[in-house]
């Protein structure tokens, strides 16, 4: 009975780190970085100004980038 206490335990901790990897990579993955003006040209991208946010280079599959 004790073993399986034990294994349980670890399972449980293995499952919770796993769980928190996860979100780690999706919150790194989730938050966009910043690209130059000539990154965003050369990748097809187009330079949008936003109000009060500054300039954003809008890429061809949808996702909006922070111009530095």
């Amino acid at each position: 009975m004790r073993m399986r206490r034990i294994l349980g335990l670890a399972l449980a901790a293995a499952t919770l780190a796993g769980v928190s990897a996860v979100g780690a990579v999706g919150a790194a993955a989730a938050s966009s970085p910043n690209i130059s003006r000539d990154d965003c040209t050369a990748a097809g991208g187009q330079i949008v100004s936003r109000p009060y946010a500054g300039d954003a280079c809008v890429l061809p599959d949808g996702t909006t980038q922070a111009i530095t």
